[in-house]
């Protein structure tokens, strides 16, 4: 990287403003489900804590559309950072006004303090100016550790870089930049690229930019319907995007002129509906009935996909086979989550519910590095500047200054 990092930063009695994705699931009664942002962001927050800075955190949560909702306050994550830390952490009910400002003048070296959700506030979306001046006003230092909102150009990842002395980057965004970018720029070959998700609108970029340095690329989830229909292959009522059929079309015939190896299922689980579950049953690609909907991949296509796995040396994962929330559709998405696993590559995962998939398989341990970014991997795996990196501090510009 270029960028600062934050252990190039004096942090000692300064106020420390760290922009983290605390952006976790929660259940029915407001308990966290999977804290794993909360776990990845530690090693910064720690580490500014060990430097004696006043450690302001801050994050977004949901979508709470610029209003103040507390279904979507922070204060369940402030509870689980305590017990995380196992320190005081001081939760407050705004993220910037005088209360907040007045909290934070009364910090000591050391101390924690997490601002409820940045999204309370319509200027965050929106990359107000004078909501960026308000949040730098809060901070002496800033550093941006939520790589899952890197790619957005909001006053919390972009606009308060403009009105701080310094803008570093934190631990885990230097671990996500440094992993995604040597996988792409120099990986070790065979190199495998799987990608699901919905649709093969969201992932043209990707896959255009991979073509020069991947050997295999397997496609599953509801995109692969998009591929097979291009091919001439009914369907059924499964999710197409008709305007993309010359698209996947050429997309496919570049890749085989290029000696990419392209994978797409050969069988699926069907029902009618996700309301119909229990009249699924599995078919050839070939044979999906008329008024059916494919929701994963059949065993078939995970014996297949398992054996062209099996002797890539790295693997890029970005998208589930199927809809895993449902019980029966979960089978494929979490077979290949175990081959990824099983392998012996270095296997990167990232993006589209995949984190949540292989965590929901039992393989988070077993993989080599997990993104917390969705949209922000996307977007660095396409090969486009993301403005939360952008936005801060050049290593060798801080180094003149200082």
């Amino acid at each position: 990287m270029d960028k600062l990092t934050i252990e190039q930063v004096a942090l000692r009695g300064k106020r420390v403003f760290i922009r983290v994705d605390f952006n976790v699931p929660l259940d029915d009664h407001q308990n966290i489900t999977d804290d794993t942002r909360i776990k990845s962001a530690m090693s910064t927050i720690n580490h500014a804590i060990d430097e004696g800075a006043k450690v302001i955190l801050a994050s977004h949560f949901g979508r709470p559309k610029g209003e103040r909702n507390l279904k979507y306050s922070l204060a369940p994550v402030a509870k689980r950072l305590q017990r995380l830390l196992d320190k005081r952490v001081l939760f407050l009910d705004d993220c910037v006004g005088s209360d907040v400002e007045s909290a934070i003048a009364e910090m000591a070296p050391g101390d924690v303090v997490l601002l409820e959700n940045l999204r309370f506030h319509a200027g965050e979306e929106k990359n107000d100016e004078t909501f960026s001046r308000s949040l730098a006003n809060l901070a002496d230092v800033y550093i941006n550790d939520a790589f899952g909102t890197a790619h957005r150009a909001h006053a919390s990842t972009y606009g308060i870089t403009k009105f701080v002395p310094v803008a570093a980057a934190g631990f885990l965004m230097k671990k996500e930049i440094e992993y995604l970018q040597k996988a792409v720029a120099s990986p070790v070959h065979p190199f495998a690229a799987i990608l699901g998700g919905a649709k093969v609108s969201g992932k043209i970029g990707v896959i255009r930019n991979l073509f020069d340095k991947v050997d295999k690329i397997i496609i599953g989830g509801g995109m692969a319907f998009t591929f097979l229909k291009a091919q001439g292959l009914n369907v059924g009522d499964s999710l197409v995007e008709d305007d993309m059929l010359d698209l996947a079309r050429e997309m496919e015939q570049d890749a085989r002129k290029r000696g990419v190896k392209f994978y797409l299922p050969v069988d699926f689980v069907v029902a009618p509906s996700l309301d119909a579950v229990a009249e699924s049953k599995i078919v050839t690609a070939q044979e999906i009935p008329s008024g059916w909907k494919g929701f994963d991949i059949g065993p078939a296509s995970v014996k297949l996909f398992s054996e062209a796995l099996s002797n890539v040396k790295t693997i890029m994962w970005n998208g589930p086979m199927g809809v895993f929330e449902v019980d029966i559709f979960s089978r494929g998405t979490f077979a290949i989550a175990h081959a990824v696993a099983d392998s012996y590559a270095v296997s990167i995962v990232g993006g589209g519910d995949t984190d949540v998939a292989v965590h929901k398989a039992g393989e988070s341990e077993n993989m080599s590095f997990i993104s917390t970014g969705g949209g922000a991997s996307l977007q660095l795996l396409e090969g486009k500047e993301m403005p939360g990196l952008v936005a801060l501090t050049d290593r060798e510009a801080y180094k003149v200054a200082v």
